[in-house]
């Protein structure tokens, strides 16, 4: 079963503001796939569809067959994942347990179903040692580990990270790398960053001015300099694709 199905999706803010005009995009269960395109192109409008924060103008979206509506959001949101750019976004609770914690036992999990969700989550990010710290006393980058692990205890179908590796250090982004390329779930990775689209996802999707303007190969479309060129799309100053990559 595919983990991500859109359909014809079309959506105008109230304002009259048209993001998104028709886009189409299928992503099978287990892919790693990165979502690149410049600001304004429609990705935070598309990727707030994918949990019914934002429900479709026109055409539909469905995760692992369940088409987002109005009386599938609860169902959704189990399947969904979001990671925010800023994870304090996230982190509310005196403890790294606690934030953890949070989302299955408000979906009514609790005793050692709940405290195997917390374990599983935290130890699948190597921050099970750092389950009683207050969250703010933690690294940005261990904050960032802790928030993907706030959404694996719900055990999403689908992760989708907001820019993963924005205002991280070296240690900190190789460290998140190798978490996220351990995890058995479909990954969707929202990012500008280029080399972690390509260091991570197979396949990249270029949204555009509301439309999906090329899917392929990450490898293939990174080394397309007019592709990357008409969409406002830049590598690092210097920075060689590596053959045989992705």
């Amino acid at each position: 079963m595919n983990s991500l199905e859109v359909r014809d999706l079309a959506y105008a803010y109230p304002d009259g503001t048209q993001a998104l005009f028709g886009v189409d995009l299928t992503i099978g269960s287990g892919e790693r796939v990165a979502l690149l395109g410049p600001n304004g192109a429609g990705k935070t409008t598309l990727v707030m569809h994918l949990n019914g924060i934002l429900t479709a103008g026109h055409g539909s979206v469905a995760v692992a067959g369940t088409t987002v509506r109005a009386d599938t959001l609860r169902q959704v949101r189990q399947r969904v994942g979001l990671v925010f750019q800023d994870p304090d976004d996230q982190l509310f609770m005196p403890s790294v347990h606690d934030d953890v914690a949070f989302g299955p036992f408000n979906a009514g999990l609790r005793g050692e179903e709940l405290e195997r969700r917390v374990k599983d989550a935290l130890d699948r990010v190597g921050m099970l040692p750092f389950a009683e710290r207050p969250p703010h006393h933690l690294s940005f980058g261990q904050r960032r580990r802790v928030a993907v692990a706030t959404v694996l205890a719900m055990e999403p179908e689908i992760l989708v990270l907001d820019e993963p590796s924005s205002n991280l250090d070296p240690a900190a982004r190789r460290e998140l790398a190798e978490i996220l390329r351990s995890l058995e779930v479909t990954v969707l990775m929202v990012t500008h960053d280029l080399p972690y689209a390509l260091e991570l996802c197979e396949r990249s999707l270029i949204l555009s001015d509301g439309v999906i303007a090329a899917d392929g190969p990450t490898r293939s479309l990174l080394a397309d300099a007019d592709l990357l060129a008409r969409h406002r799309l830049e590598l690092p100053y210097g920075f060689a694709i590596p053959p045989g990559h992705g």
